[in-house]
């Protein structure tokens, strides 16, 4: 089975219309080339400064969300909305959501990022992703065309353990969508995204926010694919575009039938801190990444 994806690498901005126009320029453009899925990265519709406040938010039903389902039933194909501020009734915070769209208008998964970026970076920057955003608490997969697929968002990315519980609920292509920092992605965006794809014998799919978003932020770019033996297969740069693959299913069944890691996993090795509160954490909270 071939599934042809197409990861659009765009540089949003606080403009919410502008953004979601342009998105769904992409889609048609895509669709046209013969896409079966397009995905968008992490923060779609609606980019911030560092650490500035969320000013835009929109529920799950909301109409920018229902633009995105129009599209795909248009076009009878998957979109993956990589992520958009999704408000919490009774809350000042947020959900980072990422939605995956079926080619009948319908959301097939909401997956609300994991584990948020509060970090200091190389260059002495500070972010708190929290201060925002509130975490999710459950994993997310779905099918695209009988292929089951897992969600998560950007930081989630530096957790392997994520993306283990996904492959072992069944998926056999892992969806990135991010928005790197410059200093982040040039040392660890393609070793991070291959070792996922190594890891699990998965496909990984990395569609990147890419360029100058406001005065205080940049993204890295780079949107890439990634086959289940750790091989980029598809790349692009900086600029925005459009990077697309068809992906060979079956490799996935080949590579973890002719090196079933996954079955060699041991489960009798406990580690001498194990269920210590302090074991999980490897040190101060907000060290570099």
């Amino acid at each position: 089975m071939k599934l042809k994806v197409a990861l659009v690498q765009i540089c949003s901005t606080e403009d919410v219309r502008r953004n979601c126009a342009r998105a769904l320029e992409w889609i048609e453009a895509a669709a046209q080339r013969g896409a079966r899925w397009v995905l968008f990265p992490e923060n779609t519709c609606y980019i911030r400064g560092e650490n500035d406040p969320v000013s835009w938010s929109e529920p799950l039903d909301g109409p920018i969300v229902e633009s995105f389902c129009r599209a795909a039933q248009r076009w009878g194909i998957y979109v993956l909305l990589g992520s958009m501020p999704e408000p919490i009734p009774g809350s000042t915070k947020v959900y980072n959501t990422s939605l995956l769209i079926g080619p009948e208008g319908d959301i097939l998964a909401a997956y609300r990022k994991l584990h948020l970026f509060d970090a200091v970076l190389p260059d002495g920057r500070v972010l708190s992703e929290s201060r925002f955003v509130e975490k999710g608490d459950d994993l997310a997969l779905a099918h695209v065309d009988g292929v089951t697929v897992g969600l998560s968002i950007c930081y989630d990315l530096r957790f392997p353990e994520l993306y283990r519980a996904l492959t072992v609920a069944g998926a056999e292509v892992l969806t990135v969508p991010s928005a790197f920092t410059v200093p982040t992605g040039q040392a660890h965006w393609e070793i991070l995204l291959r070792s996922r794809a190594i890891e699990n014998q998965a496909f990984v799919l990395a569609p990147a926010q890419t360029g100058q978003h406001t005065s205080s932020r940049r993204s890295y770019g780079h949107s890439m694919i990634i086959d289940p033996w750790g091989r980029v297969i598809a790349a692009v740069g900086q600029e925005e575009t459009v990077v697309e693959a068809e992906l060979e299913m079956d490799q996935v069944r080949q590579i973890r039938r002719r090196m079933p890691c996954l079955r060699h996993r041991r489960f009798d090795i406990v580690g001498p801190n194990e269920g210590h509160p302090d074991a999980a954490r490897g040190g101060e909270r907000g060290g570099h990444v």
